[in-house]
């Protein structure tokens, strides 16, 4: 059969069918039987029908559609409006009805609430609201954490008639009551459904406040008849730990923030430290590293390795690494607490190592040689070099293939370890970088302008975002320099040179108004007289005011000693001599500087500092070390001779030994350089 006869029949048909508007009054021919001739035509016209494509099945229809009647149209109507309101829910069966569910986000569950009965008593009889909060929980940090602040864990993970039991229990019913299975699962349903949207609401608020800056703080007050600053600290939901400059650790309950416990045995501030459910170590300028048993305080091993201060040590899986003032870096075996053995020592760094962190791929360590090294965990060799700072580095955190550094340049950097490429450098802060902590989230910084700053990471990390769009907030409620903070997704607790203690709570903040944001100075101390407040402020005005003229000084010195012509005066066997000018009003960090000190030990100056220069060996001519007249366009300087070559001199009459001058810049540093500044960055 052709295409057009058959067009031609089905016109026929239609026309002899009367499918024409007008048969709304008419009677109606449903009852009657359908004849011979529409049996045989109506078959070859479907089959006829499926030849065609889809488009053209649809024009069909939409012609046949205006050329029915009201009636006509209505009856179409009852056979179509099933189809398409199929309610599969009800028709499948319920294992793959509760598979279908688990899988829906919250919006499409609330979309099923609304649907029918059939489809609520299906999401109540899987307990579906129960299920993605569980969901979530095991996924998302954010949720665990929150339901153990909000205690609503005890919801979780249990059994149904533990749920109604406990449910029965908060609301004041009588859990021994029976009831229906029925009632039960309503019961559990509608606790649940109204649950989620009150943790969604806590996640908004803290989201919120982190953005803000809205916080509730809780200050510690560590000052003691011999504590000068709270150098390093860890938490968790029991106590915090912290490490001060008066040489003890002490433990703080987080009930009521009380000392709990103080350990003593170090001989020099407590620098660094960490601690598991076994141990806490410890880092200290007295150059060791002590073991200590969590339950008892009792110092059960004594490390002693570097010859240094300890600036900063790590340890995970049994693997330990410590990093010191004495340039170098230890990797430690520990089998045991008791059995703690050295496996290898990273040399690389030109100046003190301030910091390090490690996984199971890489170290990395950070120094006042500007630099940060990439050491490989397995070979424990030496991989890269990310150069980028201008200045010494402080603090760095390091973990999947992030890098993130804080230097006394006063800029923070991201860095991709494989590469070593810089990512992005945020500016904001007015001094030194000192500590720097991020998550999936959020960077968070303290600096010694007093000042810590939380920064957007997924927007650091974009290259499209703006400088502005980066930085969240800035806190300031710490009247000293920030030396170590920690933080989580509801809190911050941040340690400095005054002797506190700061816990900033984001989860059950109060909002603040901009002008509140960040407090006058007088406003931190209330624990403080007025006339002892006022003098403590005077004591840092004046603090910073020298190191301000000091640090004026001392360039100036520097930009006209490059302007003068080295003396240089030859030995018999060769030997040369050179003259090196130093700001003798500076006291030990001038002569440090005399020396080429840059070791980036303890204060801002050796933080920052450029690489050490040439460390020749000092004469011992007592002519050599001698001070001329002051002349009135410089400050006061100390004049210091030295033999450049290990070699015989006639002139000193004693074989020159490059240890000599290295005893000379331990002398001369050797005074009270950390009085103002910790004993070394972490």
């Amino acid at each position: 059969m052709s295409s057009s006869p058959h067009r031609a029949s089905t016109t026929q048909q239609l026309a002899e069918l009367s499918l024409t508007e007008g048969g709304d009054g008419g009677e109606h021919d449903e009852g009657k039987p359908l004849s011979t001739d529409y049996l045989q035509g109506r078959e070859g016209l479907l089959e006829e029908i499926l030849k065609w494509n889809e488009h053209e099945q649809l024009d069909f229809m939409d012609k046949i559609v205006h050329r029915l009647s009201h009636y006509q149209l209505g009856k179409v109507d009852t056979f179509i409006r099933p189809m398409l309101q199929r309610d599969f829910i009800t028709n499948l069966p319920a294992h793959l009805v509760e598979l279908i569910l688990y899988n829906v986000n919250s919006d499409s569950l609330k979309s099923c609430e609304e649907v029918s009965t059939n489809w609520r008593c299906a999401l109540a009889r899987g307990q579906h609201w129960k299920k993605l909060i569980e969901k979530n929980v095991r996924s998302d940090s954010l949720w665990l954490g929150l339901s153990e602040k909000r205690h609503w864990n005890k919801f979780l993970n249990i059994s149904r008639e533990m749920s109604v039991h406990r449910i029965c229990e908060k609301f004041g019913y009588d859990p021994s009551t029976k009831r229906e299975k029925l009632e039960q699962l309503i019961l559990m349903h509608v606790f649940y459904s109204k649950l989620y949207p009150k943790i969604i609401r806590d996640i908004h608020n803290i989201d919120t406040n982190w953005k803000r800056g809205n916080f509730k703080l809780t200050r510690i007050n560590c000052q003691s008849e011999n504590s000068k600053g709270v150098y390093c600290l860890q938490y968790d939901d029991d106590k915090i730990v912290s490490g001060l400059r008066d040489n003890t650790i002490k433990i703080w309950n987080r009930k009521d923030y009380t000392c709990s416990r103080t350990l003593s045995g170090h001989t020099g501030s407590v620098l660094c430290l960490q601690y598991d459910n076994r141990v806490i170590i410890s880092g200290s300028s007295d150059a060791t590293v002590r073991v200590w048993d969590v339950e008892t305080g009792e110092c059960i091993k004594t490390l002693i390795h570097h010859c240094e201060a300890v600036l900063h040590l790590r340890f995970a899986n049994g693997i330990m690494v410590t990093c010191s003032k004495d340039r170098s870096i230890a990797v430690w075996d520990m089998v045991s607490p008791r059995d703690i053995t050295i496996r290898r020592v990273l040399v690389g760094h030109r100046a003190a190592v301030n910091v390090v962190d490690f996984d199971d791929r890489y170290i990395v360590s950070a120094s006042g040689d500007r630099t940060i090294k990439v050491w490989s965990m397995d070979t424990l060799e030496f991989v890269r070099t990310l150069a980028g700072h201008r200045r010494g580095i402080a603090c760095l955190q390091y973990r999947g293939r992030l890098v993130v550094s804080g230097s006394s340049d006063n800029t923070i950097r991201l860095w991709d370890i494989h590469s070593g490429v810089c990512l992005r450098v945020l500016e904001g802060h007015e001094e030194l970088v000192r500590c720097i902590r991020f998550d999936e989230k959020r960077i968070v910084s303290g600096a010694y302008d007093g000042k810590m700053k939380v920064w957007d990471l997924q927007a650091a990390l974009d290259p499209r975002a703006l400088s502005s769009e980066i930085c969240l907030c800035s806190l300031h409620q710490h009247t000293g320099r920030v030396f170590r903070l920690q933080f989580d997704d509801f809190q911050i607790v941040s340690s400095s040179h005054d002797d506190t203690i700061l816990v900033w709570d984001f989860l059950d903040a109060q909002a603040i108004g901009p002008q509140d944001a960040v407090p006058r100075v007088s406003a931190t101390l209330p624990e403080l007289p007025n006339q002892a407040a006022v003098a403590r402020a005077e004591m840092l005005f004046e603090m910073a005011a020298r190191r301000q003229i000091e640090r004026r000084d001392r360039e100036v010195v520097e930009e006209q000693a490059a302007q003068m012509p080295r003396a240089r005066r030859h030995h018999n066997r060769g030997g040369e001599q050179h003259m090196i000018i130093a700001v003798a009003g500076a006291g030990p960090a001038g002569l440090r500087a005399a020396a080429g000190d840059n070791d980036g030990s303890s204060s801002e100056e050796d933080v920052d500092n450029n690489g050490p220069g040439p460390a020749p060996p000092i004469a011992h001519n007592q002519n050599h070390n001698r001070r001329r007249q002051p002349r009135p366009d410089l400050p006061q300087r100390l004049i210091v001779s030295f033999c450049s070559k290990n070699s015989y001199c006639r002139t000193c009459n004693r074989r020159q030994e490059m240890a000599a001058f290295n005893n000379f810049r331990r002398h001369v540093g050797a005074g009270d350089a950390d009085e103002e500044m910790p004993d070394g960055p972490q």
